[in-house]
């Protein structure tokens, strides 16, 4: 079985999150992509957003994980890349729902309103779901028809 790539970013706000995160997927075995920052100096959001999600669009990872203080800013920056379905999740079952239903390849975390430990439960269901396609399929390929228009 292949080892799941995973590219990762965070401003300030997310850089204790992010850290954690990446130290939990490490120990799981995960190869981990990490695009910065490296410290809780303030930093621009977009500056390591996009190039994470660039890396899933393009295939360099199979997913991508972002954190910023509101999660907002990393769901914004991260869906103007093609191929990118970023969700802002708050909650395991929002992260479960962003795959099931929506098919998302790049989890946004509010690293200002979510602890460590639930970061990490809702990493972990995340990376543990699939797309349920069926009657999904469709709104998502209508997403996915707005990025060529």
């Amino acid at each position: 079985m292949r080892t799941m790539t995973i590219a990762m970013g965070s401003d300030h706000a997310g850089f204790s999150i992010k850290t954690i995160v990446k130290d939990h997927l490490v120990s799981l075995g995960m190869d981990v992509k990490d695009h910065g920052t490296d410290s809780d100096e303030a930093v621009d959001y977009a500056d390591y957003g996009v190039p994470a999600a660039r890396d899933v669009a393009s295939g360099d990872a199979d997913r991508g994980i972002l954190v910023c203080g509101s999660g907002q800013g990393m769901v914004m920056a991260a869906n103007k890349v093609k191929g990118v379905r970023a969700a802002l999740a708050w909650s395991e079952e929002t992260a479960r729902l962003s795959r099931q239903h929506n098919d998302a390849n790049v989890l946004c975390l509010p690293g200002r309103f979510v602890n460590a430990e639930l970061a990490v439960r809702m990493v972990d269901t995340w990376l543990a779901e699939e797309f349920e396609g069926g009657r999904h399929v469709a709104r998502v390929n209508k997403i996915m028809k707005t990025e060529g228009e």
